[in-house]
């Protein structure tokens, strides 16, 4: 009798125990990033341990999202926010901070992180005046285009996910040095490759390629957009056109998610090559990571010489 009582104990104890046996060993980080490239950045450093939310894509322009309550209910679940920052996101972000009611994510607390502040900001405007244009008070947002970037941005990532995880800190810091070390071979594979590069005159759509430009050598001889966040006007492409005339450009880039219009307008006019680089993660068929992302876009940029 004793024994059999002992038995149902012992059913009893493990019906009780299963569900929590069935459970994983720990919860993955929901990490919610505003932008491709800090996604795929996290999910380089974070592997299996973390869980990750793109609130956009390539194919869409980072200053003009709609703040939907799907984006808001993500964000209210996330363990961290990833964003570019430097009022990128000013249109949309906020909202969506505040609808969340999330305090692990909202600036200041561990949760929630800026990637541009974190390097050396190009195009910091001496004055602010929306009559020039779509213009950022703390510098140009686009950071990402200069890899000595993201591995800046890749050592402060990995301690606030050590953080925020710190059952988990020994895989990150471990993580993140590999991948440290496979980025910084990378990029003097590609500073090699873009040599033939340096000074090449290009027009752009809009300033969101400085950071490549400055990184590769490359010059600016013109913008498909007459000021910043404006879009191309007739006028203004004639003007290009007898620019091209006096200074030709080596080519005319636009990224993925710009309308090609105006670029083949200019290019049929002056016969300059138009090229699109995928600008993120997502951007293009081969840029499947940040790796491809950078490999893409070098390979588009040399073909040009071919």
């Amino acid at each position: 009798m004793k024994a059999m009582k002992r038995l149902i104990a012992l059913a009893l104890l493990v019906a009780a125990w299963s569900p929590l046996l069935a459970q994983p060993a720990f919860a993955q980080l929901k990490v919610f990033a505003c932008e491709p490239e800090w996604g795929a950045l996290t999910q380089e450093l974070g592997g299996d341990k973390v869980s990750v939310y793109n609130a956009t894509t390539a194919l869409q322009d980072p200053h003009y999202i709609e703040a939907k309550p799907s984006l808001i209910a993500r964000v209210r679940s996330a363990d961290l926010v990833v964003c570019t920052g430097s009022d990128l996101e000013v249109g949309w972000m906020p909202v969506l901070l505040a609808q969340s009611g999330n305090a692990r994510v909202q600036p200041g607390a561990a949760g929630y992180l800026e990637a541009a502040p974190l390097v050396p900001r190009l195009e910091i405007p001496k004055v602010l005046d929306r009559s020039l244009g779509d213009i950022h008070p703390g510098g140009n947002p686009h950071v990402h285009l200069d890899p000595r970037n993201i591995a800046k941005v890749a050592e402060v990532l990995r301690d606030r996910l050590m953080q925020i995880d710190a059952p988990n800190e020994a895989f990150y810091k471990s993580r993140t040095a590999a991948f440290l070390q496979r980025w910084a071979e990378a990029t003097r594979r590609w500073e090699l490759q873009a040599a033939p590069l340096r000074g090449m005159g290009m027009v752009t759509y809009h300033k969101n390629l400085s950071y490549l430009n400055q990184w590769l050598g490359l010059r600016e001889v013109g913008a498909l957009e007459p000021k910043p966040g404006v879009p191309p006007a007739p006028a203004h492409l004639a003007d290009l056109v007898g620019r091209m005339q006096v200074e030709p450009a080596k080519v005319i880039l636009y990224s993925a998610y710009n309308n090609s219009q105006a670029a083949q307008f200019l290019s049929d006019r002056t016969k300059i090559p138009v090229v699109m680089l995928p600008y993120t993660v997502g951007g293009s068929d081969r840029a499947k990571d940040l790796f491809g992302l950078f490999d893409d876009t070098l390979a588009r940029l040399r073909a040009v010489f071919k």
